[in-house]
């Protein structure tokens, strides 16, 4: 048999109700139930038996062990199937029917409760709880069963006071938790003032740090604006001493004049650098979007940069590109891939660099920048791209930057929709890509 019944008892009195509420708990208490666990039980069975009593008569409570679960169980079901006491439908205080509201409490406090019929004439309720582990060896059910019929029920008088014990047992711990729910909550008050100072803190913190964003931004233009012009005197006039213009150099002032003009040409090309990336950080770049001819683009790029390789020992090479149709803003395209070429020739003393337009893949395409110079390790592949920062080596000291360069492309990819990268090692040679959508974003 899968259920073994240890104890059947009859509701047909006021005093019946509370002897199964005692059976109840006596029995949660020989199935080794905790306290806390006995009186839920004992509860849920009472309310449920109360709402029977009130409903029919011939009620009674059965009280069984399910032992061919993986898990036992001990099933409560309360009957009636008498004659009517009182309507249906009757309610409770508080306008909620009486049978809700006892289903209701058995609901929470046993593991299942259900309803196997419930009419003017008949109810029938069973619920469940698995037993603890301490129950779930082999019992003596046999066993069980007997002391109970041996057992006899307390008074009414006995049960209220129990009840009455248990019930100032659960108001002390309701009234322990809700000191610890009070405790709880001042902390979490305190926790919560501290984070909106941190919050007011950091909002003013970067308030600031804003501002002196703005205000190094406006810093960098204005300084720009201002160098432009006298730089670019310096290099014309420059050029035209080196020219002759004038008239006859010494060796020693033609020298002089030279060094003036490179260092002249180094410091333009630095308030270029910066005038634009004040530009990008103010927001205030605009693209021209238009298709993109990528054989005119690669020729262009091989007459202008051609005087880098006049008396070097590297070869500057331009792969044919395919057929694709590429739109984007080929200024910012150009300036993009010259930055990676003259750093490729200024870091290769000898050997060459590859140009070359990858095929479209996902919508996207590669350019690509391959040279066989010096390389960067790993550690310092990130690094190339932060603003005024440079990897220390013996050739980065002859070939001089501004190391805002490799910055610049990056945040000029990121505005036409595209990204950056690079692949290298130390020795071996560098390929800088450039991958950007096909169409304009």
């Amino acid at each position: 048999m899968p259920f073994v019944r240890l104890l059947q008892v009859g509701i047909d009195s006021a005093p019946d109700v509370v002897a199964v509420r005692q059976r109840a708990r006596q029995i949660a208490g020989m199935l080794n139930f905790g306290v806390q666990d006995q009186v839920r039980i004992a509860t849920s069975v009472s309310e449920v038996a109360r709402c029977a009593y009130g409903r029919l008569t011939g009620g009674r409570a059965t009280f069984a062990v399910n032992v061919q679960t993986k898990l036992p169980q001990l099933r409560v079901i309360i009957t009636a199937e008498g004659a009517s006491r009182a309507p249906a439908t009757a309610e409770s205080d508080a306008g909620v029917p009486q049978l809700e509201l006892a289903l209701v409490t058995a609901q929470r406090l046993m593991d299942e409760c259900s309803i196997v019929s419930a009419t003017p004439t008949a109810l029938n309720v069973v619920m469940h709880k698995t037993l603890p582990l301490l129950a779930q060896a082999p019992l003596d059910l046999a066993e069980i069963g007997a002391q109970l019929a041996s057992m006899p029920v307390q008074s009414t008088y006995s049960e209220i006071e129990q009840q009455n014990r248990e019930l100032a047992q659960a108001l002390a711990e309701l009234r322990e938790r809700q000191d610890d729910l009070l405790e709880l909550t001042r902390e979490l008050e305190d926790t919560n003032r501290g984070v909106v100072a941190l919050y007011a803190e950091i909002e003013e913190k970067a308030e600031r740090l804003r501002k002196a964003d703005e205000m190094k931004s406006r810093f960098l233009s204005n300084t720009s604006h201002e160098l432009r012009t006298p730089l670019s005197s310096i290099r014309a006039l420059s050029q035209l001493l080196l020219d002759r213009m004038d008239g006859p150099l010494t060796a020693e002032q033609e020298r002089q004049v030279a060094f003036i003009s490179s260092a002249a040409g180094s410091l333009s090309e630095l308030v270029n650098d910066l005038l634009d990336l004040a530009k990008i950080e103010a927001g205030k770049v605009e693209l021209s979007m238009a298709p993109i001819d990528v054989g005119q683009l690669f020729s262009a790029l091989k007459g202008m940069l051609r005087p880098l390789t006049r008396d070097a020992r590297t070869e500057l090479i331009f792969a044919e590109p395919g057929p694709v149709t590429l739109v984007s803003d080929e200024g910012k395209l150009t300036q993009i891939l010259r930055n990676f070429i003259s750093n490729a020739l200024k870091f290769t003393e000898q050997g060459q660099v590859l140009v070359e337009m990858q095929d479209v893949l996902d919508g996207r395409v590669t350019f690509a920048v391959t040279d066989s110079g010096i390389g960067i390790s790993p550690d310092n592949q990130q690094l190339i791209f932060e603003e005024f920062s440079q990897v220390a080596h013996p050739l980065q000291r002859r070939a001089k930057g501004t190391g805002l360069g490799l910055p610049l492309c990056r945040k000029l990819a990121t505005l036409l929709g595209g990204e950056v990268d690079v692949r290298s090692a130390e020795g071996e040679g560098s390929t800088f890509y450039l991958r950007l959508p096909a169409t304009a974003p």
